[in-house]
């Protein structure tokens, strides 16, 4: 890998890996849909600017002269956003289709899918003691609805075009992915950034109160921004054609997850339950056997020290 691509750029995971890929010595070119000053992170060594991949034009212009795609784009966000714009989660199959096939048109010699654990079907993850998911609980297939049913799809799209074109395309199930440099606020984040915030909020505001969607006693969890990135590389590196989950195996509640912050932060909440909010699904956890096994790899920062890194991080984006 010398040229890489990283779709969705702009955004918390693609941010990242941009100044992880060169750091690893690859020439980096970025693209987002975004204006550039909306991006989360703009490396000055990068090449960065403005595509909407989800059409052909964007796509083609995108790809020309990469040797490796991470395709990261897509519309999305947490649970609340995810079950009130299925529509909009579902047209991210555009950005799929034309990145595939535009990558492959240019011979792009590897391709990079960012999955999602939301392909699993929910009749696994109706209990708090949820069973870690493997990969091939992924059928029969029932995804979340919207978003999980794109994610399916794509990694479909990816599997058919490595058998018909001998094109190489690799996958990884994302586990709820976190870490500083990302969504906090505005409905897009997900539960370690909106937890850190909310926290973060009683404490420089003296309030010392909690709203929690659900009673909190829902299960997840959650995999740290630097473990993603290595993880990232050892897939899209690998011969390993079948997707692979991506993701801690620590377990921890959403009430646990509030107490490890406050214990970070100092302070404790009175909690109020807002239980008519968008939980998701009541347990999910990442059955890591296979991709330890094959690439040697798990998760080496623990959600405590992950979290503590998120919060201040966070807090100093309030507080500033």
């Amino acid at each position: 890998m010398q040229h890489a691509l990283v779709t969705g750029a702009g955004g918390f995971i693609g941010g990242h890996l941009v100044k992880h890929l060169e750091a690893q010595g690859a020439t980096v070119r970025g693209v987002d849909v975004k204006p550039l000053e909306e991006w989360y992170q703009v490396s000055d060594s990068a090449e960065s600017f403005v595509a909407d991949v989800s059409t052909q034009a964007g796509a083609e212009q995108s790809v020309q002269g990469v040797d490796t795609v991470f395709n990261l784009a897509a519309d999305m966000g947490g649970m609340g956003f995810i079950e009130n714009n299925k529509a909009l989660c579902m047209l991210s199959v555009l950005t799929s289709t034309h990145t595939l096939v535009e990558a492959h048109k240019a011979g792009v010699q590897r391709y990079f899918y960012s999955s999602s654990a939301c392909v699993y079907a929910a009749e696994h993850q109706t209990s708090p003691e949820v069973v870690p998911l493997k990969e091939e609980d992924a059928y029969p297939a029932m995804p979340e609805d919207g978003y999980g049913w794109e994610k399916l799809f794509s990694e479909r799209m990816c599997r058919h075009f490595e058998e018909d074109y001998g094109f190489v395309a690799r996958v990884a199930r994302f586990h709820n992915i976190y870490g500083p440099e990302g969504t906090y606020d505005g409905g897009r984040e997900k539960a370690p950034a909106a937890i850190s915030r909310k926290v973060a909020q009683a404490k420089l505001s003296g309030d010392h109160t909690i709203e929690i969607w659900g009673d909190g006693e829902q299960t997840r969890s959650f995999t740290y921004i630097d473990d993603c990135l290595d993880g990232i590389l050892r897939i899209t590196a690998s011969d390993i054609t079948e997707p692979l989950n991506l993701g801690s195996d620590q377990l921890v509640t959403i009430n646990q997850l509030v107490d490890i912050v406050e214990d970070i932060a100092g302070v404790k909440l009175e909690r109020r339950y807002k239980l008519d909010a968008p939980q998701g699904v009541r347990g999910r956890n990442s059955d890591n056997t296979r991709i330890q096994k094959l690439l040697g790899w798990a998760p080496s920062i623990t959600l405590e020290d992950g979290l503590e890194k998120t919060y201040h991080w966070v807090y100093d984006q309030l507080s500033a």
